[in-house]
């Protein structure tokens, strides 16, 4: 099998198994799945708690770069899940207050 856009085989050769063998299986809709421990930020490693859907695949952020990247994204992204809130659900507010 010969993907579309590749020119067809010549006549009489039969070029057998090939890299594009199987089928190509596109996603319309955005990717919704919670994030887990084990999907990391693209930039630094830590824990993802944003994903970008891009025309062209996707970007997990964590907290940190989802914000230092907004105004990057924002305009391209086709779908943005943020689950931020987990992390003050999970580990307190960070913000101390003095009296």
């Amino acid at each position: 099998m010969i993907a579309g856009s590749e020119p067809g085989a010549p006549e009489g050769n039969n070029p057998g198994p090939g890299w594009f063998d199987g089928g190509v299986t596109t996603t319309t809709e955005p990717t919704t799945e919670p994030l887990t421990a084990a999907d990391r930020c693209d930039r630094c490693g830590a824990q993802a708690y944003v994903r970008v859907v891009l025309p062209v695949g996707e970007l997990l952020f964590c907290g940190h770069h989802a914000r230092a990247h907004a105004d990057a994204y924002r305009g391209v992204a086709r779908h943005v899940q943020d689950e931020t809130d987990r992390l003050h659900s999970q580990h307190g507010s960070a913000r101390t207050e003095s009296v």
